[in-house]
């Protein structure tokens, strides 16, 4: 009985490891995990050089506005860009148009935001970051101007690398994006004393060029790049049309990072940086798993709903229930090591044991969402699969809302513990809104069907 239990045991597992759909998972979630253990390590030698700083504070100013342009406008761009080019190339193949119009509207949305950033830094810096000293805004607008260029960068590389998955070559997608660390990495090691406090920020730009280069150079080796005349068509007009309730949606999102730093910018100095640090496993853990997931479930969802839509649920539930069990496993275990792990990652120089007690305890509480946002991406992949963005949107704009009314009542009661308390309640929320939605949806198509 136990040989043939174990034989069939052993024919499932390759029967599962042959799944394109299961093979494109683990290979993009080990890229993943090297990219994300470079960054760590580049994440340890700032923490190393600049402890719970001033220039650290002013470094994570700096980068906001870019973060948030970038996860909301450009990575929202390519998430629409997805679904919609596989609509193409099933229906009026104008594949050349769909390009060369995604590759314009990626140009004007970066030169649009970049200019919105100068006019933020130059006018509004010092009232949305009040109290700080002239030379502390000379130094987040310095930086800032150093990561602007990237903009262009992170926008062509996202839409060249949609066209990478779509095709299902996930190994170049993912490892292009080492290259951000490694260049923070080499400029933090051997060009610091030369740099000086913009160090990190260069490090970003040479990163982000290097990696355009090498996604530019892996499309044209692949042939997939298709760039013709642009002739607008229905499928162009559906991407832009729902690009806005998308756009929002993200930006709603993102506003909450800001929201946060807000906040903890109110507290006393090493706050930012300590609420930065707090969240990096978390978002490590996150990180990985969503690109895993994520990259590979937009694409095989946006073929599979528009040849069986019933099929494309009955995988989503299961790769929910899997991801949920999964990142509690992970969540448990973590919190338990919280300390050592700051301790072994960070503490050295500058950061000292005192660092390490307050990030610990961030850090614990963050863990908490980790499961419940891995569902909530998940869902949001299936959802912009059936362009269901403006449900999104209004969910996002409630839980900015939300996650305003949780800071303002927290971080009076527990400062910068409670700013990431109130972000962990959000994400909880959130997480049973998206998958009771989806739930709604699917039993709504069931009713349809009989």
């Amino acid at each position: 009985m136990d040989f043939f239990k174990q034989k069939l045991l052993f024919s499932k597992f390759s029967n599962l490891r042959k799944n394109p759909l299961v093979r494109n998972i683990l290979l993009v979630g080990f890229i993943s995990v090297l990219v994300k253990l470079v960054g760590f390590y580049k994440e340890t030698i700032i923490a190393s050089n600049f402890g719970l700083s001033e220039v650290l504070d002013t470094y994570y100013i700096a980068i906001l506005v870019p973060t948030i342009i970038q996860t909301v406008f450009i990575v929202s761009l390519k998430n629409l860009f997805i679904p919609n080019y596989i609509i193409e190339l099933n229906t009026t193949q104008q594949k050349g148009s769909f390009q060369t119009f995604t590759f314009y509207l990626i140009t004007i949305i970066a030169i649009i935001l970049t200019i919105f950033a100068i006019i933020f830094a130059e006018f509004f810096l010092d009232f949305v970051f009040p109290g700080h000293t002239i030379g502390y805004y000379h130094l987040v607008r310095t930086q800032l101007y150093y990561v602007l260029p990237c903009l262009f960068f992170w926008g062509y590389t996202g839409f060249l690398n949609g066209l990478q998955e779509i095709n299902n070559n996930y190994f170049s997608s993912t490892i292009s994006q080492i290259f951000l660390p490694i260049g923070m990495i080499i400029c933090l090691v051997f060009f610091k004393d030369l740099f000086g406090d913009k160090v990190i920020v260069i490090g970003m730009l040479a990163g982000s060029f290097i990696s355009f280069l090498y996604t530019l150079g892996s499309t044209l080796i692949n042939k997939l790049i298709a760039i013709g005349p642009l002739k607008r068509n229905e499928n162009m007009n559906e991407m832009l049309k729902q690009y806005p309730a998308k756009s929002i949606s993200g930006l709603l999102t993102g506003i909450n990072p800001f929201v946060d730093q807000f906040f903890a910018a109110q507290l006393v100095v090493g706050s930012i940086a300590a609420l930065n640090y707090g969240i990096k496993i978390p978002a490590f853990t996150v990180g990985i798993l969503i690109l895993a997931i994520g990259n590979v479930l937009l694409p095989h969802f946006s073929r599979l709903i528009s040849t069986d839509l019933d099929r494309a649920y009955q995988q989503l539930f299961k790769i929910l229930k899997l991801v949920f069990f999964g990142g509690l496993l992970i969540t448990i275990l973590t919190i338990l090591f919280s300390d050592d792990i700051i301790r072994i990652l960070f503490e050295r120089k500058e950061f000292t044991s005192e660092d390490t007690y307050v990030v610990a305890n961030i850090q614990r509480i963050a863990l908490v969402y980790v499961p419940f946002y891995l569902c909530t991406l998940v869902c949001v992949k299936f959802l912009t699969a059936i362009n269901k963005n403006k449900f999104m949107a209004w969910t996002s704009f409630w839980n900015l809302i939300l996650n305003l009314i949780m800071n303002i009542v927290l971080v009076k009661m527990y400062g910068v513990y409670g700013l990431i308390l109130a972000t962990t309640i959000v994400y909880v929320i959130a997480s049973l809104i998206y998958m009771g939605y989806t739930y709604r949806l699917f039993v709504k198509n069931k009713v349809l069907k009989n």
